[in-house]
């Protein structure tokens, strides 16, 4: 009984031993904040380099998307550099994303100018190991891994019901564009298709190329309406052609006009009433999250092996960055703070 009692007395001793010693000791050397370490574990090196690769560099409508990616780039440790082709000019940019990828960074966030023109190089990137996303405008084809953009035919369907309202569902309208591109591409179609099937009594007359070029989007549209002169509204599929077609028809209050993107020179037109209607797209989303999933892939945090997925993708093969329809009623809410 008596070493029934002893064995008793030395575990209760021991437990409270362990009990104090896990109150004083333990708890002090614990982590207070345990979320900590995972965020210290979500960090690179600044010479870790990332690269946002354009086209038409210096136009303001980056200028979001770079401050997504550099804001990524600062909450992760890691270093980014912008690069692009300065004009509309295809084998400008391949020439870039080649010169990109001889310097191997660590991954690209690719906006492509020509689908068919740029694949090739993209899968050469992405073979030679350097993980590859696409933003913006995409290349169906390639093996990048995702590709971040509005959903461009849904935004043409936008368009297409605003401009119904705009001209009271009739008349004949016509589209300036960039007709190589996939995602205008996808616009235009969106545009088209919902006007031929929802709106009868609407007509699209002409699809013109306006180069993203202002002159030559306004001379695009200028010369519909010597063809037309009864014209109703024009929908650009791009910011230049938007602030193009707007110079030439300042003084025609009867033609409606909707636009693409939130630059100054688009905002300002809207808030006068020249452009009726402007498509925001969710530009710095689609930086931050480029640099995110460039960053998960270049360190194998996906869940699988990037290099394993080839083909597939570790991360969803497409992210709609979202869209909203700017107006005089809401037009001061989107000038860059």
């Amino acid at each position: 009984m008596k070493k029934i009692l002893l064995i008793y007395g030395l575990l209760i001793v021991t437990f409270m031993l362990f009990v104090f010693y896990n109150q004083n000791v333990g708890y002090r050397n614990a982590d207070p904040n345990p979320w900590e370490q995972m965020d210290e574990g979500l960090r690179g090196t600044i010479d870790e380099k990332y690269v946002m690769v354009t086209f038409l560099s210096g136009i303001e409508y980056w200028k979001t998307a770079i401050k997504g990616f550099e804001d990524g780039a600062q909450a992760l440790n890691v270093s980014v550099e912008y690069r692009g082709a300065t004009q509309y000019d295809v084998n400008e940019q391949v020439t870039v994303l080649e010169q990109v990828i001889a310097k191997k960074p660590a991954g690209i966030a690719l906006s492509v100018m020509n689908a068919q023109a740029l694949t090739g190089t993209i899968n050469k990137a992405v073979e030679a190991g350097i993980p590859v996303v696409l933003f913006d405008a995409g290349a169906d084809k390639s093996k990048a891994y995702s590709f971040l953009a509005t959903n461009n035919y849904n935004a043409g369907v936008t368009a297409a019901h605003k401009m119904a309202e705009l001209i009271g569902n009739q008349g004949k309208v016509a589209v300036v564009t960039l007709p190589n591109q996939l995602n205008h591409q996808e616009r235009t179609v969106g545009f088209q298709e919902t006007i031929l099937k929802q709106y009868p009594e609407i007509e699209v007359v002409a699809i013109k190329d306006g180069k993203g070029d202002q002159l030559v989007s306004g001379q695009m549209a200028a010369d519909v309406m010597k063809q037309h002169p009864d014209m109703k509204g024009f929908f650009m599929t791009e910011a230049n052609g938007g602030v193009g077609v707007g110079k030439m028809m300042q003084h025609n209050n009867g033609v409606k006009l909707i636009s693409f993107d939130t630059d100054k020179g688009t905002l300002d037109m809207v808030k006068e009433g020249t452009i009726a209607a402007t498509l925001a797209q969710g530009t710095w989303n689609m930086g931050y999250w480029s640099l995110q999933f460039l960053f998960h892939l270049h360190h194998n945090m996906t869940g699988q092996s990037a290099t394993a997925v080839m083909g597939g993708s570790p991360l969803p093969k497409f992210v709609d960055t979202g869209i909203t329809v700017v107006t005089q009623d809401n037009v001061d809410s989107f000038y860059a703070k």
